[in-house]
Order: C-alpha cells, then structure tokens, then sequence
C-alpha cells in the first residue's frame, strides 16, 4: 500500500477518501495511464461516486491539486520568531528532499507530469501559477521578517523567494528525468553556500 503524504494523513470524508484514492492511483499508474476506473480501485467506497462527482481525469486532478494546496497551506512549517534561519534551512531541506525519502518518487513524478500539461491547458497553468505565488510569497514574508530581524542580509525579498522556488523546481525536474544524482549534490552544495555567503548575516 503507498505510503500517504502528510496532507492526506486525516483528510476525512468522502472528498477525503477520493483524494487519497487519487494520490495511491496516481503514484502506481502516473498520469499517463490514469483513468478514474483506476482510481476507483485504490476508492473504497462506490466507484460511482467518482462519476457523479466528476465528468473526467483532469476534472478530478484539478481538485486534487486544490485539495493538496488547501492542506499544505495549513500545515506549511511556521518559523519561529528566533528561528527564521533555521526555517530557510528547513526549506532547503525540503526543496532539495522532495522526491527523494522525504516524498514518493512515484509521487514526485506524477507531479511533473501534472505540470508539463500547464504547457497547453489553461486550467493546469492556472493552478500552478497559484499555488507558485503561494510558495513564493510564504519564503518571501520568511526572508523579510529575517532581514528585520537583523539574521538575513538586505536582499530583495520577492527576488530571493523567485530563486528558491526555480531551484526547486529544476530539483524536482531533474530528480525524475536524470540518473545523476551527483548533479542535485553538486546544486545542494553550490545552494547552500550562495545562502550562507549571500543570505546568512555573519556572526
């Protein structure tokens, strides 16, 4: 059985039940090979619950996508008012983790294939350029309230969090499509000292 992620550990009813139905279908088939008969068989209850609620695959992919982005706004690490680089630090963890022991890789993978259909569907472009402005907004207020608190560098905060988020973006990309990990250990490294050198206010 797959492993859930966090934001589908309690979903709770039926919508719940239909998304963690969705990400365990999705994971074994990607998106290619996804059909919501399916997904009716990671669903425990009536598959003909899916076909009321939904016409097609991408109609119920689309609100997964909403439902992930719904749950990890609200479980989204808040950095603590002493800790704001040690936050940074967990979202380097995170942006150079995804796909690897810290998220399924079958997961992972399914999520770019989600994304290349952005390339000529409007409404897959619509919710990724969303959900991007919400990662990006989220590391922004962290790097502001660091400079304010004098642990950060006066860096342009929106310029900053546009970086993160294409690192982690070309991370997620790269772990699914290249067999050379010694690239994303090459990126890690060459990341982490552009935070500690340009980022990071010496002590």
């Amino acid at each position: 059985m797959t492993e859930l992620p966090r934001f589908l550990e309690n979903p709770g009813g039926t919508r719940g039940a239909i998304m963690s139905a969705t990400y365990a279908a999705l994971c074994k088939h990607g998106y290619s090979d996804l059909t919501i008969q399916r997904i009716g068989d990671e669903f425990s209850k009536s598959k003909s619950l899916l076909y009321h609620h939904y016409d097609s695959k991408d109609e119920l992919l689309l609100d997964f996508l909403e439902f992930m982005l719904d749950q990890i706004e609200g479980q989204i690490p808040a950095y603590q008012n002493e800790g704001v680089d040690d936050h940074i630090e967990e979202i380097v963890d995170q942006t150079f983790g995804f796909g690897d022991a810290a998220t399924s890789t079958e997961f992972t993978q399914a999520v770019v294939e989600l994304r290349s259909q952005a390339a000529h569907d409007d409404d897959y472009r619509e919710y990724f350029s969303r959900s991007d402005r919400f990662i990006r907004k989220h590391i922004a207020h962290t790097i502001r309230s660091g400079i304010e608190q004098g642990v950060f560098q006066e860096v342009d905060p929106r310029q900053t969090a546009a970086l993160f988020q294409t690192v982690f973006l070309g991370t997620m990309v790269l772990r699914v499509t290249n067999n050379d990990e010694a690239v994303l250990e090459d990126s890690r490294a060459a990341f982490e000292r552009y935070v500690r050198e340009y980022l990071l206010v010496e002590e």
